[in-house]
């Protein structure tokens, strides 16, 4: 049986969701949608991208195996995209798989996410 069902957000927990909602507008260029001190929201499409305030929130490390996810972005410039990111407020680990075809960072509070080349 198949419940058919439809993604609408992926929550991403933290400690700062207005500031994580700030460098992801950055990043995405999407419409913030909601913020209070406990979530925000981002997106006006059929899929948002949300941050949601946890006590004592911890990063995942990185390369971890505890880590569960990360996301995947393309960008027009690679360079350029990652130097601005890092002014953001990003880190680029020291650890770089793929050879080159992306490139690993985290967000202000450690979430990983890639970029490549679109």
């Amino acid at each position: 049986m198949t419940a058919h069902a439809e993604l609408t957000a992926i929550i991403l927990d933290c400690a700062a969701p207005k500031t994580l909602a700030q460098f992801y507008h950055h990043l995405t260029g999407w419409k913030i949608t909601h913020s209070d001190d406990d979530s925000a929201y981002l997106g006006e499409r059929t899929i948002q991208l949300a941050f949601q305030r946890i006590d004592d929130y911890k990063s995942p490390g990185w390369p971890d195996p505890g880590k569960h996810a990360h996301l995947d972005f393309t960008v027009a410039d690679v360079e350029s995209a990652t130097e601005q990111l890092l002014a953001l407020g990003a880190t680029k680990p020291d650890f770089q798989p793929g050879a080159g075809q992306w490139t690993v960072l985290a967000d202000p509070e450690g979430h990983l996410f890639c970029i490549a080349a679109a």
